[in-house]
């Protein structure tokens, strides 16, 4: 592990795995990420993307902005478009935010799939390769995720990644077009890192066939 790497790296870098590539967002991802993010079923627990240009082109800028803060400014996030090989097609995308240098910590979040990838691999090779950055490139001791505690979907594949639940925060946050919440609070540390990554490994192994 690197032992100092989370102070100095940038968050992200071009990932690439055998399902998809995770490219470091960009201008030229946003009128494929728009595509993606038509179907409605996406948007139950999250901001709806989908119900203008205009809403999206906002949330497109500010993580263009959150992600260009720089090393160490708070906010800052680092935001991956995923791009499916087999076609060159953008398909959803992910994050790293809640970003804690002096603790070595990180959060894996804002993640959303367009329908058609959905119980494929690719979410999970996604989480395998930002686990792996995170961990054996940053240097993290701990990677968070959330969700809502509503969202039984997301928090079964949290739970099977394997991260450890940890807690329900209470009226957490209120999410546009959602609503108050609270939230489902997950994690990896490092000494499970291992496990996690070997349980991933398999998972996609087993996808593949």
């Amino acid at each position: 592990m690197v032992e100092q790497g989370i102070l100095t790296e940038p968050l992200t870098a071009t990932l690439s795995g055998g399902l998809v590539r995770l490219e470091p967002f960009a201008e030229e991802h946003r009128g494929g990420l728009w595509e993606a993010a038509q179907p409605d079923e996406i948007w139950t627990w999250l901001a709806h993307l989908n119900k203008s240009r205009e809403f999206f082109d906002g949330w497109f800028d500010a993580t263009l902005a959150s992600d260009a803060a720089g090393i160490g400014v708070p906010g800052e996030t680092g935001a991956f478009a995923v791009r499916r090989n087999v076609d060159g097609v953008l398909v959803g995308t992910s994050r790293y935010l809640g970003v804690r240098r002096h603790d070595r910590v990180v959060e894996i979040g804002w993640t959303w799939f367009n329908p058609s990838v959905w119980r494929t691999g690719v979410n999970v090779e996604t989480k395998l390769l930002m686990f792996t950055r995170a961990f054996e490139t940053l240097g993290c001791v701990r990677v968070e995720l959330k969700t809502d505690a509503r969202n039984e979907r997301s928090r079964a594949a949290m739970a099977a990644l394997p991260a450890k639940f940890e807690a329900i925060m209470r009226k957490h946050q209120i999410t546009p077009d959602v609503g108050q919440r609270d939230s489902a609070y997950f994690s990896v540390i490092d000494d499970e890192w291992p496990a996690v990554r070997a349980a991933l490994q398999a998972r996609l192994a087993a996808i593949r066939g």
